[in-house]
């Protein structure tokens, strides 16, 4: 194959090219085209049971992410005064229906267990919502890592709570205040009791946790849908 260039003062010249090598350089772009093309269909299926891939996230949007101590203490402030108003709540429909079904003190303490394992029961259930929801507000204000979020909920919880034990026993050392309390009198072993407690305790501990993480990362997911949308 010949090509002509213009060269100095109007003469052309012409350059001749092999037919082979031409052919040869344009067989390898096709090929190259080819494998390209092949290579971005491919789709590696992702292996069973594996977390989705998060999305991606623009470098600017790094910085923000990680534990958020204002979106954790937010949520435990809603986790708090969700408590309450469930615990409260509670109370007032187990008195009313007590009151329906003539339910007196004497058939509490004629069956002791049934009554403890259900007031633990509902407690430990209320305080589960209370703190999902209180992960779910951390994970919504916080925008990124819903699940330390929530974890952060739960670890001011457990701190303020060994901090308030902590002045409780003190108080209680000094002026004796625990004995103070006028408690029923419940016909079960004091083994039983601890060992219930213990129990309860430890649920309550592990359940709230789970809640409190699982809120949290639903309360992120709001923005993940927001970001498939605009992407």
């Amino acid at each position: 194959m010949t090509q002509q260039y213009p060269g100095d003062q109007g003469s052309t010249a012409t350059i001749a090219t092999p037919v082979g090598e031409d052919t040869t350089t344009q067989r390898y772009e096709e090929a190259r085209a080819a494998a390209s093309r092949a290579m971005s269909t491919i789709s590696i299926p992702e292996p069973p049971g594996a977390a989705p891939a998060e999305p991606d996230v623009a470098p600017e949007l790094l910085s923000y992410r990680g534990f958020k101590f204002g979106a954790a203490f937010f949520g435990w402030l809603i986790a708090i005064s969700m408590s309450v108003l469930l615990l409260a709540a509670v109370s007032a429909a187990a008195l009313g229906t007590a009151e329906v079904l003539d339910y007196t003190t004497s058939d509490a303490k004629a069956q002791p267990g049934a009554a403890l394992i259900t007031a633990a029961a509902v407690s430990i259930f209320m305080l589960m919502i209370a703190f999902y929801t209180g992960g779910y507000v951390a994970g919504r204000l916080a925008r990124f890592d819903g699940g330390r979020q929530g974890f952060g909920v739960w670890m001011i919880a457990l701190v303020v709570g060994v901090i308030v034990g902590g002045g409780g026993w003190v108080l209680d050392n000094q002026y004796d205040l625990v004995g103070r309390i006028n408690w029923p009198d419940v016909a079960l072993a004091d083994n039983t009791l601890l060992l219930g407690g213990i129990a309860a305790a430890a649920a309550l501990l592990v359940l709230t946790l789970l809640m409190a993480i699982l809120g949290g990362k639903n309360g992120r997911r709001y923005h993940d849908r927001i970001d498939e949308l605009l992407s």
